[in-house]
C-alpha cells in the first residue's frame, strides 16, 4: 500500500451507508458521525462535506433472528489494550462493532458459522465435482465431517497454533477442506499460486512457517520438493490428486492423510475450535506489494463470516430454503474474490459450488457453465473478453439475415437497459421479441440461462465490454474491493447500476474520499467490519496501510457521482492490474531488464487491462548539453555493448525497426532470462519495442527527479502500446534470434 496520507487538512468526504436504498446500499453522501470502535471511541476525523439533498428516511434492511448465532464467541473476547491492528500471528484486534444495522451482527468464528449452516441446510449439496461423466455430491453434512476429519489430520501430523497449512493447487473438495480443515484445527489457510514458482513457494511457506502444504499432483509437488530443505516448519506434504509417483518420508495421498487422525478424539479437536475467537486471524492472503515482495494479508474469523454475510445481504443471496444459489469455481482459490464467493458465501446461504476442470480457462468453463447452469458468475475481466471474441467470432459467420436480427436486438436490448439504468423500468415489445429471439438464445447458450448475478472484478473492465454484454440483456455487475477488504468494498446491483462505476458500499461498511481535489478525487479509504487485521510480521507496511484512525488506505484514486456510485479514477500505486486480475508491481521487473541488458536506458511496462505485459525500451544515448535533448548517438558505453556481441551499430537509428539483429537477439535473451524467474506466466514480458528516442525531462516523459511519468508516456505511444494488443489471442515473444 503507499503511504498514509495525513488527514489534519484538506476536506474529507466519505459516504455513510446508513442512509440507503433497500439492502443498505448508499444512495447519498452525507455528513457522517464517526464510525464506532468496539467499546472505544473512535478519534475525531477532521471534517467532511454534507453534500446530501436527501430528505428520504434510511432503508434498513430487516435481521433476522438466523443472523444471529446462538452461540456467539464474542463473550470473553480479550479487550485491554487491544488495537485494531495487528502483525502477529497470535495477536487479536479490536472488532469495528456498530450499535446498529447489520455492523452490529454477532462475531462468530468459522466453525460456528458452519454448524449453523449445517443446522439449517445440512442435507443440501455443497459441493459438486465431475468424475468421468457423473457429478459426485457431498452434501453440508458430509462437508462439515470431511473437514473435521481433516483437522484430525493436521493434528495427528503436528500442525502448531498460528502456523501455516500450504494450499497448491486447481480448485477442488480437497482444496475447500484443507482450508476449513486447517482453520478448525487451529492453523492458517494460505492459498498459493499454482503459477508460483518454485522459490515464490517458498517464500510464501517460509512466511506463515507452514507445517504442512497440501499440493494437487506431481507438478506441484516437485516445486515444494525443491525447496523442502529450506523450510524448517514443514513437517509433511499431501498429494490429494493422482497417485504418489515416489514413496518419501512423510509425503501422503490424500487418502491415507485422511486415515491420520481416526485415534484422535472429538473432545481434543473441540477443544482447539472452542479456543478460537473471531478476532483472531484464520486465513492468509498473500499480495504482491510496490517492490513485488508478497505481502501476508491476515484475515479474522470475523473478516471472513461478517462480510460474507454482509455481502450475501447487500446481493441479495437467497437461502438455499428458499431456492438454492449455485456457483460455477474456477478462479484461483489464493485470490480473495474466489474465496469469498466459492466458499464462504455458499456457505452462509447453503449455496451449492461446482467444480470446472483444470482446463477451465483454456476452453473447457463454456462447457461447465453450460451443464451447471449457475445462478451467480463471477469472472475476471479477461473471461468476459474471451466470451466477447468468441462470440463476435461467431457472429462473423452466421448468414446475412441472422447478423442483421442480432444487431437489432443488441441495439434494443443496449437502449433498453440503458434506460433501465437511469430509472425507467417499461420494457417496449420490441424489447420482448429482441428477448425471444435472441437474448434468451444466447443466455442458453452461455449456460447464464437462470443466472441473475453476473459480476465482474479483480481488475477494471471496458466499457466496451460491459456494453456489449449490456446489449444482450446480460448486466455484469461490477464489483470493487482488495485482499485487505476481504474481498468486496463495493458492489453494483440491477437497481443501483452504473455503466464504469464499481458500484456503492456493501451493507455496515464505509467508503472515504481522502482529501478530494476540485474534481471530488481523492484517495479511497475503507472503513468497516471486512478490514483486515494486518500484514504478517509487516509492522510498518501494516501501518501505511492502516492511518491512526482505522481507515484502509486502497492506494486507488476515485470520486462519488451524485447518486454515491463509486468510480475508480486512477491510482496512486504504479501497480499493474493485468485482465486477468494478477496484481504485479513493474518496478521490478524492468529493473531486471535494464541489469539485463545495459544498453536499455529507460523500460516501462506495459499491463494495465490487458491480456498480458509488454514493454517499451529506450537506448542510452548521448544527450544535447544544452537541450538536454537526447541524441541519436550511443553512449559510448551502449557502443561497448554491441561490439561484444558482434554489432557495429554506433546510432540509435542503426538499431531501431529491427535493422541490427543482433542487438535484438541480445534483447530478446535479456528479457528471456527476466521471464524465466518470473513467479507466473501472468508476470512474464510477452513483447516489447525500441523506442525512436530516450526519455528525457525537456520530452516530458520524465519529471523534474527523473522519475518517469507512466500516463505521459502512455499517452504519447498510445499507438505503439495498441500494436502490442491488436490479434493478441495468443501473445508470442517478438524475435527468434537466427541459428
Amino acid at each position: 500500500m503507499a503511504a498514509v496520507i495525513s488527514n489534519s487538512s484538506g476536506t474529507e468526504l466519505y459516504v455513510d451507508p446508513t442512509k440507503a436504498i433497500p439492502d443498505l446500499c448508499i444512495n447519498d453522501v452525507v455528513l457522517s458521525t464517526p464510525p464506532c470502535y468496539a467499546e472505544e471511541t473512535l478519534v475525531q476525523p477532521s471534517a467532511e462535506i454534507n453534500t446530501s439533498n436527501s430528505s428520504e428516511k434510511p432503508i434498513v434492511p430487516e435481521i433476522s433472528s438466523s443472523d444471529v448465532m446462538v452461540h456467539s464467541a464474542v463473550e470473553n473476547l480479550p479487550t485491554s489494550d487491544m488495537k485494531l491492528w495487528t502483525a502477529q500471528r497470535d495477536s487479536a484486534v479490536k472488532l469495528r462493532l456498530e450499535d446498529s444495522d447489520v455492523a452490529s451482527l454477532p462475531p462468530v468464528t468459522i466453525h460456528q458459522l458452519f454448524q449453523e449452516t449445517v443446522n439449517k441446510y445440512g442435507d443440501y449439496v455443497a459441493l459438486a465435482s465431475k468424475q468421468g461423466d457423473q457429478w459426485h455430491k457431498m452434501s453440508y453434512k458430509q462437508y462439515y465431517e470431511q473437514c473435521r476429519i481433516a483437522a484430525k489430520g493436521f493434528i495427528k501430523l503436528g500442525l502448531e497454533r498460528y502456523h501455516g497449512v500450504g494450499i497448491l493447487g486447481f480448485n477442488s473438495a480437497e482444496w475447500f477442506i484443507a482450508d476449513v480443515g486447517a482453520i478448525f484445527a487451529g492453523g492458517f489457510a494460505v492459498g498459493i499460486y499454482t503459477t508460483n514458482s518454485a522459490e515464490a513457494c517458498h517464500y510464501v511457506a517460509q512466511n506463515c512457517e507452514a507445517n504442512i502444504i497440501v499440493v494437487e499432483n506431481q507438478k506441484q509437488l516437485q516445486k515444494i520438493l525443491q525447496v523442502q530443505d529450506q523450510l524448517p516448519h514443514l513437517k509433511a506434504i499431501i498429494q490429494y490428486k493422482d497417485e504418489l509417483k515416489e514413496k518419501r518420508p512423510n509425503l501422503y495421498t490424500w487418502k491415507e492423510f485422511m486415515q491420520l487422525g481416526k485415534d484422535i478424539p472429538d473432545s481434543q479437536l473441540d477443544q482447539i475450535i472452542s479456543s478460537q475467537k473471531p478476532n483472531q486471524c484464520c486465513t492468509l492472503i498473500y499480495t504482491s506489494g510496490t517492490t513485488g515482495q508478497p505481502k501476508g494479508v491476515m484475515l479474522s474469523h470475523d473478516n471472513i463470516t461478517w462480510t460474507a454475510a454482509a455481502a450475501g445481504k447487500t446481493v441479495r443471496l437467497r437461502e438455499a430454503t428458499d431456492l438454492q444459489e449455485i456457483v460455477v469455481s474456477y478462479l484461483p482459490l489464493s485470490h480473495i474474490a474466489a474465496q469469498m464467493i466459492d466458499i464462504w458465501l455458499t456457505m452462509k446461504y447453503g449455496g451449492a459450488t461446482y467444480f470446472a476442470q483444470p482446463d477451465a480457462l483454456k476452453g473447457s468453463l463454456a462447457i461447465t457453465l453450460r451443464e451447471v447452469r449457475p445462478t451467480a458468475f463471477m469472472g475476471v475481466p479477461r473471461v468476459w473478453e474471451k466470451m466477447q471474441e468468441k462470440m463476435k467470432a461467431v457472429g462473423a459467420k452466421s448468414s446475412t439475415i441472422k447478423r442483421k436480427m442480432a444487431t437489432w436486438a443488441k441495439g434494443v436490448g443496449l437502449e433498453t437497459n440503458l434506460k433501465k439504468m437511469n430509472g425507467s423500468t417499461p420494457h417496449p415489445m420490441k424489447y420482448h421479441v429482441a428477448n425471444k429471439l435472441v437474448f434468451k438464445k444466447v443466455r442458453k447458450a452461455l449456460g447464464l440461462d437462470r443466472c441473475t448475478k453476473c459480476y465482474t472484478g479483480a481488475a477494471p473492465i471496458t466499457k466496451d465490454t460491459l456494453e456489449f454484454f449490456l446489449s444482450l440483456n446480460i448486466p455484469v455487475y461490477e464489483l470493487y474491493g482488495m485482499s485487505e477488504s476481504s474481498g468486496p468494498h463495493t458492489i453494483s446491483l440491477p437497481d443501483a447500476f452504473r455503466i464504469t462505476s464499481c458500484g456503492k458500499v456493501i451493507s455496515g461498511c464505509k467508503t472515504k474520499i481522502h482529501q478530494p481535489d476540485s474534481d471530488g478525487s481523492g484517495e479511497i479509504l475503507f472503513w468497516g467490519r471486512h478490514v483486515f487485521m494486518g500484514y504478517l510480521n509487516m509492522e510498518d507496511k501494516t501501518h501505511e496501510s492502516l492511518d491512526e484512525e482505522g481507515w484502509l488506505h486502497s492506494g486507488d484514486i476515485g470520486k462519488h457521482d451524485e447518486n454515491g456510485f463509486l468510480y475508480i479514477t486512477g491510482r496512486i500505486k504504479e501497480l499493474i492490474i493485468t485482465a486477468g486480475g494478477e496484481n504485479i508491481p513493474p518496478v521490478p521487473t524492468e529493473d531486471a531488464v535494464k541489469e539485463q541488458v545495459p544498453i536499455i536506458s529507460n523500460a516501462m511496462l506495459i499491463g494495465d487491462k490487458k491480456k498480458f505485459l509488454s514493454m517499451l525500451l529506450t537506448l542510452k544515448c548521448n544527450v544535447n548539453a544544452d537541450t538536454g535533448e537526447p541524441e541519436d548517438e550511443l553512449t559510448p558505453e551502449a557502443i561497448q555493448f554491441c561490439r561484444q556481441i558482434g554489432s557495429k551499430a554506433t546510432l540509435v537509428s542503426d538499431i531501431v525497426g529491427g535493422k541490427d539483429t543482433a542487438v535484438y537477439a541480445a534483447i530478446q535473451e535479456g528479457v528471456n532470462s527476466v521471464n524465466e524467474k518470473s513467479t507466473s506466466n501472468a508476470q512474464k514480458v510477452q513483447k516489447w519495442l525500441i523506442l525512436e528516442k530516450d526519455f528525457s525531462i525537456t520530452g516530458g516523459e520524465l519529471g523534474p527527479t527523473m522519475k518517469l511519468k507512466r500516463p505521459v508516456v502512455a499517452k504519447m505511444y498510445k499507438d505503439q502500446i495498441d500494436s502490442f494488443y491488436q490479434d493478441a489471442g495468443t501473445p508470442t515473444e517478438n524475435f527468434t534470434p537466427p541459428k
